[in-house]
Formats: C-alpha cells, sequence, structure tokens
C-alpha cells in the first residue's frame, strides 16, 4: 500500500457527526433569521427561547434524517431527483413544525413562505457545498502536480 491508512469506522462515524453539527447551526441560524425578521417586521423586539429550542432541535432531527435517511442531499454532486425528493420532504418538515408549534403565530400563509425560503436555503447550500469541492478539487491537483514535479527533479537528480 502507499502508507496512507483507509477512515476507521469511528473517523467516518466522528465526520458524519461534524457534518451533523455544522448542518444543524447553519439551518438554525438560516431559520432563526427568517423567524427574526419576522419577529421585527410584526413590532416584536423579543424572540421566544422555547421556539428558539424547539428550532435547534428539530435542526439537529432533521441533520441526523439528511444524512443518514436522505443521502446527505445538500453536498450532493448533482440536484437530481433524490436530492430534490429530500429537499422537499425535509422542507415540508420544518414547515409543519413551524405551522403546528406556531413559530410564526400559527399563520399558514407564513408557514408556507417560510417553506419558500428553506428550499431557497437549501438550493444556496446545495451550490456553495458543490462551490466549495470544486475549489478543494482544483487545490488538491495543483498541490499533487507540485508534488510530482518536485518528487520527479528528486528522482532525476538522484540519477
Amino acid at each position: 500500500m502507499d502508507g496512507k491508512k483507509k477512515p476507521t469506522l469511528f473517523e467516518r462515524y466522528l465526520t458524519r457527526e461534524i457534518g451533523i453539527e455544522f448542518k444543524a447551526c447553519l439551518y438554525f441560524f438560516a431559520i432563526l433569521f427568517f423567524y427574526c425578521v419576522y419577529k421585527l417586521a410584526t413590532g416584536v423586539y423579543v424572540a421566544g427561547i422555547l421556539h428558539m429550542a424547539e428550532m435547534i432541535f428539530a435542526c439537529y432531527i432533521m441533520g441526523y434524517i439528511q444524512v443518514y435517511v436522505f443521502w446527505n442531499f445538500d453536498e450532493g454532486d448533482e440536484l437530481g431527483g433524490k436530492e430534490i425528493l429530500g429537499m422537499v420532504i425535509c422542507t415540508a418538515v420544518y414547515t409543519l413544525l413551524s405551522y403546528f408549534l406556531e413559530w410564526f403565530d400559527g399563520s399558514l400563509w407564513l408557514s408556507l413562505g417560510f417553506a419558500a425560503y428553506i428550499i431557497v436555503v437549501y438550493i444556496c447550500v446545495f451550490f456553495i457545498y458543490r462551490s466549495k469541492r470544486r475549489i478543494d478539487d482544483r487545490i488538491l491537483n495543483e498541490e499533487l502536480k507540485a508534488f510530482q514535479s518536485e518528487h520527479k527533479k528528486v528522482q532525476d537528480k538522484d540519477e
């Protein structure tokens, strides 16, 4: 082998857990932003701690569902059928939670507007992850070429 060992089961698990933690924070911030804009627009300058607890709890659960049930769709390579299905189902869950837990004072219209917002957030996150992977790939390829070039110089020098 080339001296590199395959990630252990624990390392793979830890990587997924860190990803879920990141997703929960990212989506919680996006949801909290919508919630706070709603509150400000209605003249309320305080946010409900219970609502925030519900939101972060929902984001953690949805993070696990996204990773373990829906193929980590927001980090997919292409925006295909299964990614869209994951987005729609997760958005539906967030929307139902927002309506039944009265994050927006039980307004069906605001919950539907929230659904549209969440879909946009998912699409933006998908494209951000894809762009980041492409940039990382380009950087790694450049580093590999530099390494190979340096390695070749050392081999030529030794001959």
